[in-house]
This record gives structure tokens, sequence and C-alpha cells, in this order.
């Protein structure tokens, strides 16, 4: 009788490529995250701001469904919707085979999340609680971990770092991003229409149905993808939130039908890994190199209007309260939930890690960038004062954790020994 195929039930950023080259791929990201958001603030703020804004502000696309958007748009709506089908796979697969399977593995990372997320909002709105009004529709701006360039930072600076260091910051992110994901799906949705968003059922239904059947043809799933993404878009739910649904929909655990032969074992046995890594590695790299890159340079320019201009946005209430979210919030809300959760019998850090570490990578987690500018869009609109004072806010609040929790770690990253 044959053997079983062999199943790798690890979780994706353990899978065959190991954590260093998924590091190194993670500071790449983050670099090119960060060139385009330097590459979109000068061309706003020279002579060629009026080609920019030209180009990111040109409509494209058929009126009669409603897809009659701008390029920013098509860029946070639509390229986006792949940035969160990867977070999708991720998610479903720290649920299935990840830490996320077992509750009490990941209790700490889990509250440091909700945590992370909490008190950000609560700092936002309390500062901004006295100009009421619209200016409170922005108190989830500072709640979101942008994983790319989190990720990029403790990889440039934290190489020796203990690796259960990154699992809680992976770990943290992939819940902060179901909590983001959540967050825009309930709060963050107008005016919704039922007929459009039963529809997309349909094509979910299929696309689910296609790939447990082991269909992985991009001619065959991409044309239901975009469907599923237009009846969502037509709903008023974001779009983007079609990307988490349909990675959801792909199997974690290889099957008969639904695998991927990775190579073979010492005996020649073949070993499989599922779609869901599959698909992960492979839409991993248009993310980070196209899809997160292009939204940030047309929606991190904005026109600063040099030493006033920053001036106004700094007493803003918006950008103090997001500020103060990423910076203060983050680290606050992830240390301290973290700190309470292990009074509690049985629950403890990590003996490798120390409470200066978990400091650092809370700073660090204060880096919002992607979705804290999605969200921002989402609460005011894009191209007024408030758009403007929400992009300065992210920015220089995400630069300032990243660069308190950059310092930090990489002083305590000469304490520990360097990686084999």
């Amino acid at each position: 009788m044959s053997r079983p195929p062999r199943r790798l039930p690890q979780p994706l950023h353990e899978m065959w490529h190991g954590i260093h080259h998924t590091l190194q791929k993670d500071a790449i990201g983050g670099g090119m995250l960060l060139g385009a958001t330097v590459l979109a603030l000068v061309l706003a703020n020279t002579a060629a701001a009026p080609l920019y804004e030209s180009v990111r502000d040109f409509t494209f696309g058929p009126a009669s469904l409603h897809l009659d958007l701008s390029v920013g748009k098509w860029a946070s709506d639509g390229l986006l919707a792949i940035f969160f089908f990867v977070v999708g796979l991720e998610l479903k697969e720290e649920f299935v085979v990840g830490k996320l399977r077992h509750v009490r593995t990941a209790i700490l990372p889990i509250t440091a999340a909700i945590g992370g997320v909490a008190i950000p909002a609560l700092i936002y709105t309390a500062i901004n609680f006295s100009a009421g009004g619209a200016a409170l529709r922005g108190w989830a701006i500072p709640a979101a971990t942008d994983i790319a360039f989190a990720v990029a930072v403790l990889a440039v600076v934290g190489r020796n770092l203990p690796t259960a260091l990154r699992t809680f910051l992976l770990t943290l992110a992939v819940v902060d991003d179901l909590l983001a994901i959540s967050i825009i799906a309930i709060f963050y949705t107008d005016e919704l229409q039922w007929v459009p968003l039963l529809l997309a059922i349909v094509p979910v239904g299929v696309f689910a149905f296609a790939v447990r059947r082991g269909v992985r043809s991009f001619w065959v799933l991409f044309p239901l993808g975009a469907i599923t993404w237009a009846l969502v878009h037509a709903s008023g739910i974001h779009a983007t939130v079609a990307g988490v649904l349909l990675g959801f929909m792909v199997p974690v655990i290889a099957t008969t039908r639904a695998r991927v032969t990775i190579g073979t074992d010492d005996d020649g046995t073949p070993i499989y890994e599922g779609f869901a890594a599959h698909f992960a590695d492979r839409w991993s790299s248009v993310s980070t190199a196209v899809a997160v890159p292009i939204f940030a340079f047309f929606s991190a320019g904005v026109a600063l209007g040099g030493i006033a201009g920053l001036s106004e946005s700094f007493r803003d209430p918006i950008a103090i309260g997001i500020i103060g979210g990423l910076v203060v919030g983050k680290v606050v809300g992830i240390t301290g939930t973290t700190f309470l959760v292990t009074r509690l019998p049985g629950l403890s850090l990590d003996p490798a890690l120390k409470w200066i570490d978990l400091i650092g990578m809370a700073f660090i987690a204060g880096v919002g960038f992607t979705v804290s500018l999605l969200i921002g869009e989402l609460s005011f609109g894009a191209g007024n004062a408030s758009d403007g004072h929400v992009k300065v806010g992210v920015i220089a609040g995400s630069l300032i954790a990243a660069s308190i929790g950059a310092i930090i770690l990489s002083i305590r990253n000469r304490a520990y020994p360097p990686h084999d």
C-alpha cells in the first residue's frame, strides 16, 4: 500500500523559505514602501505637483458599474485588495495550523493586539473629543499596524533578537489586521446595498469550489475574484474586504486535489503544501512590490505647505491624536495589556524575551502606515485639509514610533549572540 502524501502544517511565515528569507523580503518591501512615500512627498511639494495630481486624479472605468474611479481610488480600492487577499491567506493559515489555532499559546499576542487597537483609539478620541463631529470619525486611524513596515524595521535592526519576538510581532500584526478589517467593514460602510452584496456570494462560492477542486489557473480564478471585488464595491463595503473573503476560501491543508508539490524527502516521498501557502508565496511578491508601494505613492503625496503648512497640521487635534495614538497608545496598549495578562496564573512572557524587548517591539507596532492611510481616506475623504493633516499625522507618527523602536531594539540586538 502506498504511503499517504506528507503535509506541511506550518504557519506561512515558517514555511520552506525559512524565516530569514521572509525577513529579508519584508526588509526589501519596507524599503520600497518608504521609497514610494518619499517620492510622493517630493513630487507633491515641488514644481511636479500639478503633474502628480493630474495623474492621481485622472478618472477612468465604466460609469454604468460605478467604477469610474480616479487612479488614486483604483490604487486604494483595487490594488490594495491584493494586499488584503494575502492577509486573508495568512489569517486563515494562522487559524487552521498556526499559533491562533490554540488560544492558550496565542493569548498574549492576541490580547496585546486588542490593547494595541483599543488604547490608540481611546487616546485619539480623548484628544479630539472637544472637536466632536467629523473629527471623531478618525478614531480608528492610529489603531492599525503595518505588517510590512513593522517587520522590515525589525529585520533591519534586530537580526540577533530572539525568534520569539518576531513570532510575537507577526501574530500581533495578524490579529491587528483582522481587527482593522472588521472595523472597516462595520464602521466605515455608510450605506449598505444588499443586492450586490448577496450577489457576491455566487462568485465567492464558485471560487471556493474551484480551489477546493484543485483549480489554480489564473484565467479561472482572477475573473471570479474581479467579479467579487466589483460586487462588494457596489455594495458600499470597502472593496478590499473582498480580498480577505477570497483569501479565507483557499484551503490550507494539502488535499488529494488541492495541493502543490514542493519537493521530496530523503526516500523520495513527495512533499506537498496547501493552496494557501502556494498562493501567498506567489501573490505576496505582487503585494509587496506593486500593490502597496503604488497605493503609498498615490496616498502619501500631500502638499505640506512648507513650515507654515506643517505647523498648521501639527496644531490640528486630528494629527495630534494620530501621533499620540501611534507613538504612545500602541506601546501602552501592547505592553500594558501583556503585563496585566501575565499576572494571570499559567501565563507568562516567553523566557527568551525581556520586557525591554517587548517595549521596543511595541513602538515598532506603532507604524500604522498602509491601513492607517486607508482608514484616514475612509474617515475624511481625499483632497481636503483634514485628509492632508491625517497623512502628516500618520507619516510623522509612524516615523517617530519606528525610530524609537529601532533605537531600543538595535541596542538590545547587541545583547544577543548572532544567529546561525
